[in-house]
């Protein structure tokens, strides 16, 4: 019995036929968009979840004002811890000698908070950066109530102390104006 020879086989290369592509991603449900609008291009990205999510669309000059925030909490402390006498002298202009303890207390404060500063300059979660700010914002706000109010009580003005309380106030809008546009939603388009 002669057996018919076969045809050759043809081998169908489902890479590039563009409808069996899609019906295998329909199949797989990849390709189409999820509940938040966003389009998978595999299953793992789908199982694990899109990293673009978690990219953060920073503000301009978000990062400069974090390193500038780092530094500047950096050299206070390192004055405060130093030079304690010093420091109080520039801000109420007189001397007290029983201050030293105080104000080495609040240079390891800053250096605590500078070393949150140096910890949201190098981090890319959009979280993090909230609460540095968020940190960087009370601590500017407190001491500006602090400051005020013993100014209040010691009944003096000194020019020092209002530049201080003013750069307070400066530096206070500037990071929650950061603090706040980080945390917008994007707009979708």
């Amino acid at each position: 019995m002669a057996s018919k020879p076969h045809p050759p086989l043809m081998k169908k290369h489902s890479q590039t036929d563009l409808i069996s592509r899609l019906k295998s991603r329909k199949i797989l449900g990849v390709g189409g968009e999820d509940d938040d609008g966003e389009v998978h291009r595999s299953k793992i990205s789908q199982m694990l979840g899109n990293e673009m999510k978690f990219a953060v669309r920073e503000p301009v000059g978000l990062r400069v004002w974090i390193l500038i925030s780092a530094v500047g909490f950096t050299v206070m402390a390192l004055m405060a811890l130093v030079f304690p006498n010093q420091l109080y002298e520039v801000v109420f202009e007189e001397e007290l000698a029983t201050i030293n303890i105080s104000v080495r207390l609040y240079g390891g404060a800053l250096l605590s908070l500078a070393l949150i500063m140096w910890n949201g300059l190098y981090t890319a979660e959009k979280i993090v950066i909230q609460w540095t700010l968020l940190s960087e914002a009370c601590y500017f706000a407190v001491q500006f109530l602090v400051t005020s109010i013993t100014l209040m009580e010691i009944g003096i003005l000194p020019n020092a102390a209002m530049l201080l309380l003013l750069s307070r106030v400066l530096f206070l809008v500037v990071t929650m104006a950061y603090y706040y546009h980080l945390g917008r939603k994007p707009k979708k388009i």
